[in-house]
This record gives structure tokens, sequence and C-alpha cells, in this order.
């Protein structure tokens, strides 16, 4: 059974960083992906950044230079780094997992993905 866990979300002010982790456990990570997405208020799911286990990664253009994404395969943990945070940041923060290899055009869709965290609340203030 695939359990998602997110955590490291909360409260900054505009220009701070913060770092989520996503902790993944009853789930083999070859040749599938992972990825954040994240969903404000009224708005659709949006992906935000993916990695597959050939260490390829994709981003939105809104993040692009600001997130990075990674992942520590000795212990199963996803990682986003969230540095130069805007208002426009805010929402709640989803780590989702593949059941396949995705490609590139993909990586994006949340239709893409069977596993899904709970979520973790980001919140920048301006």
């Amino acid at each position: 059974q695939v359990q998602l866990v997110e955590s490291g979300g909360g409260s900054v002010q505009a220009g701070g960083s913060l770092r989520l982790s996503c902790v993944a456990s009853g789930y083999i990570y070859s040749r599938r992906c992972m990825a954040w997405f994240r969903q404000a208020p009224g708005k659709e799911r949006e992906g935000v950044a993916s990695i597959c286990s050939d260490v390829t990664t994709t981003y939105a253009d809104s993040v692009k230079g600001r997130f990075t994404i990674s992942r520590d395969n000795d212990v199963n943990i996803l990682y986003l780094q969230m540095n130069s945070l805007k208002p426009e940041d805010t929402a709640m923060y989803y780590c989702a997992a593949s059941d396949g290899y995705l490609w590139f055009e993909d990586r994006l869709s949340p239709h893409r993905y069977k596993y899904w965290g709970q979520g973790t609340q980001v919140t920048v203030s301006s």
C-alpha cells in the first residue's frame, strides 16, 4: 500500500524560503515519476515540479529559478525547496506519485498521477 505524507508547510513573508518534504512508503520508484502540485482556493490543481527515476526534472514556468525538486532515494523522501516565495505561491501543496514512467508533456498533469498525499499548506504574506 502506497502512502505519501507531506510536511514542511507554513507561513512566511514574501522573499522567504520553505522546504517541503514527502515521505513515500510502499512505493517503488523504478521507471516512475513523482511531483509536487498545488491548489489555491477556487483554482484548479496545477503542477509545480516533477522528477522521474531517470533524474530528469520539469518545472512550471511560474516557479523556474525559484523552486528545486529533489529526491533522496536512500530514505524515499521527495523534497521541494522553495526560495523567493511570492504571495501567489500561497496554496495547498500536494505530493504525487505515478504508476509508470511519464513522458515530458505529461509530467505536470494531475491526471497522470495515481497516488496522492493529504497536502501541506503554504501561506506567503506580502
